[in-house]
This record gives structure tokens, sequence and C-alpha cells, in this order.
């Protein structure tokens, strides 16, 4: 699988996790539904959040992830078309809070919401019941492919 992942970090976090932890996450989550994917992962504060939330969800508040595919480029040539996914844009004061919040380690929270947003980028939602159900039960298998634990399992239900 050909991965090409631009990785930019837009705020003072510390502890961030590496490129090579963002490419597998991407990759586990791709394994069986694209050979290659080009796509931005932006590692953005609240205030830039909160912003891109408003002006693209209309919800006042900073997102721990936002998902923003690539529609049909009629501009690019087939191959990138085929390839090009979009961008992630994700909140790493938010994903630190919520991790805490969890009880779980924070590389389990980031695998987490990567894994998440990248299959909203390959065209799968929550919207619904049934589609939730599809689309955490990928989660499930992909983060535990991973290493990582359910990360529904002890979380309230919405």
């Amino acid at each position: 699988m050909k991965i090409d992942l631009a990785l930019q970090v837009a705020c003072e976090a510390s502890d961030l996790p590496g490129q090579a932890d963002f490419e597998r996450w991407v990759a586990a989550a791709l394994e069986g539904r694209r050979e290659r994917a080009e796509l931005t992962v932006r590692i953005v504060d609240d205030a830039e959040s909160q912003y891109l939330n408003r002006t693209w969800r209309h919800h006042d508040r900073p997102a721990n992830v936002l998902s923003f595919p690539v529609g049909p480029a009629a501009g690019l040539p087939p191959r990138l078309r085929a390839s090009t996914l979009g961008d992630l844009v994700v909140c790493a004061p938010v994903v630190s809070r919520e991790a805490a919040e969890q009880g779980k380690p924070a590389s389990a929270h980031w695998a987490h919401l990567v894994v998440h947003g990248t299959l909203h980028l390959l065209g799968y939602d929550h919207m619904d019941r049934a589609k939730a159900a599809v689309m955490e039960a990928l989660e499930v298998e992909i983060l535990a492919r991973l290493g990582y634990m359910n990360p529904y399992a002890d979380l309230p239900l919405s």
C-alpha cells in the first residue's frame, strides 16, 4: 500500500504522535479498501478546530476530528483522482482532554480518531443507527489489529 500523508502541526502541543504513527493508523483503516491514498492530517489547537467546526458543521465548539473528503476532482488526472482522499483535522487539546476523561492512553485515542476520520474520508458515516453500527464495528476491528482496546467498551451510550 502506498500512502502519501502530509502531516501539518499547527499548534504548540507536546507529545504528539509521529509521522510513522499516523501512517500506520491510516494504512490500517485503508487495508483492503484502497491500494493508494493521498491525504493531509493537520494537528490544530482549540481555536482553529472551533472555527472549522463552526464554519463547516455549524457547531460552535472544537471537535476532536473533522474530515474533509475530496469530492469528484474534475481537474485532476485519473491516478490522482482515484487516490486523493482529503484532509483530517485533529484537535490536540481535545484529544488530550477526552483521553484523560475516558481513562485511556492518549495514543489509543489518537489511533481511534485517525481511523475514524479516515473511514469518513472513505465515505463511512454514523448518521443513523445502522450506519453507526457498521462504522463502529470496523473501527473496533481495525483498532484490535493495531493492538488497541475497543474504544466504545466503557463509554456511556448517547
